[in-house]
């Protein structure tokens, strides 16, 4: 373990994370694993592992929350504040960007070239955190058999929080029938309306950006009819094209409803459920891990989380893996990953140039 981290180094990191993590979440955990775990040394394969399992239980956006999860392991609560903002401002201010685009010219800029570059080094990155994490997390046949039931459960179509139920029960399961005791665990000027819609969607929230479309045409599409559904689908576009948390898709819905003070309402709406679940849910863990049984019962959803990180992955790679270029990208990013420990943010910019250039050929 490293010594006492500074404010000013979680915020560069998760400022720079902020900026240059594309691909999703389950691309954002892998980034910030090499740079917490390989990098800085701030915590151990295990650790990392477990807080990627309390994110899954808690609703919201899952990348955040291991943000600002590592925050507080390592700062407290001031640190918890600065790793979540530094995670979600830079996103936030290019999404901002982009609605004050789409406002005045009514389309999106074009970024489909650079994207086909940064997609496949970030299946590389994916893949070596995934195998990092597998050799942690799996630590018996057991454990092993199931992470591929929750893999197969998740790609048959099975939701995701019943994928992490089902892994958290038969862990349970397992644990008492081996004589675990149960654990004891302690009980735990904005325009407002658009606040509160947000709000409420960031509280309630668990799964992916796919359940994140259903809550805001349930909401803003069909009950209020503040925005179009083609609003959404270009908000929802822009989400997944920007680096950061895939929720500043409220950033540019807000500015499409309000515009600027719509556009900060919507995004502390939706993100400060995040930072209120794992102020709470954080002094939890070590007495989970105190107890064999809840011990248990989180293994079982750690696997279960890497197999919705797989799954995920899957289809990144089906998505991104298009033609010859792009599967040669992928290895290079695969070598340069493995055989020279090159950061991340060094790949992301590799490929967005690889993009670039083709485009311009």
């Amino acid at each position: 373990m490293s010594e006492r981290t500074t404010l000013g180094e979680l915020a560069r990191l998760f400022l720079r994370l902020g900026t240059t993590a594309f691909g999703g979440p389950a691309a954002h955990v892998a980034m910030m694993r090499q740079e917490v775990v390989d990098e800085r040394r701030w915590m151990t394969d295990q650790e990392f592992l477990d807080l990627v399992g309390a994110t899954n239980l808690i609703p919201g956006p899952n990348s955040t929350e291991l943000a600002i999860h590592i925050g507080r392991e390592r700062r407290g609560a001031a640190g918890l504040v600065v790793a979540g903002a530094c995670f979600i401002l830079p996103a936030a201010l290019m999404v901002g960007a982009l609605a004050w685009a789409y406002v005045r010219y009514g389309t999106l800029p074009a970024v489909e070239h650079v994207l086909y570059g940064i997609k496949p080094v970030i299946v590389a990155v994916i893949a070596q955190a995934l195998w990092s994490l597998g050799k942690t997390a799996v630590t018996s046949i057991w454990l092993g058999l199931l992470g591929a039931g929750a893999l197969a459960a998740t790609l048959l179509g099975l939701h995701e929080l019943v994928v992490l139920a089902g892994a958290a029960t038969l862990a349970a399961i397992v644990a008492m029938a081996r004589g675990a005791p149960p654990p004891s665990l302690p009980v735990a000027v904005i325009p407002w309306p658009l606040f509160a819609v947000f709000l409420k969607i960031g509280s309630v929230l668990f799964g992916s950006g796919y359940v994140l479309l259903a809550f805001l045409r349930s909401d803003l599409v069909e009950r209020l009819g503040w925005i179009t559904e083609t609003q959404l689908l270009d908000a929802i576009a822009v989400g997944q094209v920007t680096p950061g948390p895939v929720f500043t898709t409220a950033t540019f819905i807000g500015y499409l409803v309000d515009g600027p003070a719509g556009a900060i309402a919507a995004t502390l709406g939706i993100f400060l459920p995040a930072f209120v679940f794992v102020a709470i849910s954080a002094p939890l863990l070590p007495k989970l891990r105190a107890s064999r049984l809840a011990r248990a019962i989180l293994d079982g959803v750690n696997v279960a989380s890497l197999a919705l990180m797989a799954a995920v992955s899957y289809d990144v790679a089906r998505a991104s893996l298009i033609d010859v270029p792009t599967i040669l990208l992928a290895a290079l990013g695969g070598l340069l990953l493995i055989r020279f420990r090159l950061n991340a943010m060094w790949l992301v910019l590799l490929g967005a140039l690889a993009g670039a250039a083709r485009h311009a050929l």
